[in-house]
């Protein structure tokens, strides 16, 4: 190494030094020199072997997150080393038991909020917010308020705002694993990224299990999804509160038969109209592949696609010019299915993360595998009926 050869060069002038000097200083100093050099030397080496290990693929603000290791939490997870980690105890969320896990680190656990994002359809297109506790509350107003125009100077044609009524909205949270498995090889591994690995495995479980909950989640320990909420044909202002519209197709697990009056489109663009002016400015449609490969082959009078596949990448496909969010938890076309929603869904649909990752190390379960159990809490639910609609192939 270089720092080899300069510390060879080093040891030859301590060595001409001492000959040359008689008194005990220069000695000492030699000797305090030596010891500076043989220290400086040990962390040149750390830090070369550092830059040796093959570092996580990242992005965004995780990127850095990943190189600020905690030795703590590395000590945990390859040996079961418990000092100075933070407990979280099962017993926040009402089980037994006093050894619930520890918190994650903060770069692991922004590892695992970018996978989320990046796999989790619905995630990209709700509004998600951070909550620090599992009794998450949203206030709503359940009429509208009188407005009016009044003169700046005549108090007497103060308006009237009348009585506003309020009501809350509670997404329903739940608990959510993923249970990651590792050899002992793996862990004795010095060069392997065991918190990179982790992190995006623990991230994908994650994702495809809260895709599932916020589409068909039955709210009962996990979101409510907005297909498993109350669905009718009645007008905005006369459903109740949490209740979305729903248009049908007129045929029973299909789409209108195309003659030279009737295209199976029209009750796409229908279910476009259905949605206020105000939501379809941010609107988008959720479909399941299989939906999508029925649509895009759907011509007008004229030959021409309604679907718009998209050139740029990272941009998604455009059905109608709203944006076309492929998400395998929808239905695939059925008598009586909901294969198709559309609307503003950063309105209508509220995802609560409790940013609370705990992580469980278990070698005895799984032998000779150690397996990792970690823990996260989220809710979900329709935050406004009004701002998605659906799309039944039914006749009613």
């Amino acid at each position: 190494m270089d720092y080899q050869v300069k510390a060879d060069g080093l040891e030859a002038s301590f060595g001409a030094i001492e000959a040359a000097g008689s008194g005990t200083s220069v000695a000492d100093e030699v000797a305090a020199l030596r010891g500076e050099v043989a220290r400086l030397g040990k962390v040149a080496d750390e830090a070369a072997r550092a830059a040796r290990r093959p570092a996580l693929e990242a992005k965004g603000a995780s990127a850095k997150a990943v190189t600020e290791r905690d030795p703590a939490m590395a000590a945990y997870l390859r040996k079961g080393i418990t000092t100075g980690l933070e407990t979280k105890s099962f017993a926040e969320t009402s089980n037994s038991g006093s050894d619930g896990g520890y918190a994650v680190p903060l770069q692991i656990d922004a590892i695992v909020q970018e996978t989320l994002r990046d796999i989790s359809p619905i995630r990209k297109i709700a509004n998600v917010v951070q909550v620090g506790s599992s009794n998450y509350r949203r206030l709503i107003t359940l009429n509208n308020v009188a407005s009016g125009w009044v003169s700046e100077l005549d108090p007497s044609q103060q308006a009237s705002t009348g009585t506003v009524k309020f009501g809350t909205i509670a997404p329903p949270m739940g608990e959510l694993y993923a249970n990651p498995s590792a050899t002992q090889a793996m862990l004795d591994d010095s060069f392997f990224d065991l918190e990179g690995w982790l992190a995006q495995e623990i991230g994908r479980e994650f994702a495809r299990a809260e895709g599932a909950a916020f589409v068909n989640g039955s709210g009962v320990n996990r979101p409510l999804g907005f297909l498993t909420s109350p669905a009718s044909t009645a007008a905005d202002s006369a459903r109740a509160i949490g209740t979305l519209q729903y248009i049908t197709t007129g045929i029973s697990g299909a789409f209108p038969t195309q003659t030279a009056t009737v295209f199976p489109q029209d009750t796409i663009i229908n279910l476009i109209h259905l949605l206020r002016p105000a939501y379809r400015q941010n609107a988008s449609f959720v479909m399941n592949t299989q939906t999508l490969s029925a649509i895009r082959r759907m011509k007008d009078n004229y030959g021409g696609f309604s679907w718009t596949p998209s050139m740029v990448p990272g941009q998604p496909d455009m059905l109608f010019g709203y944006p076309v969010v492929d998400c395998e938890d929808m239905p695939t076309i059925a008598p009586g299915s909901f294969s198709i929603a559309f609307g503003d869904f950063n309105a209508g649909y509220i995802i609560a993360d409790r940013l609370d990752t705990r992580i469980l190390r278990d070698p005895f379960t799984n032998k000779p595998f150690v397996n990792f159990y970690a823990t996260k809490r989220v809710s979900g639910c329709v935050a406004n009926s009004e701002a998605i609609k659906l799309l039944k192939f039914d006749v009613s």
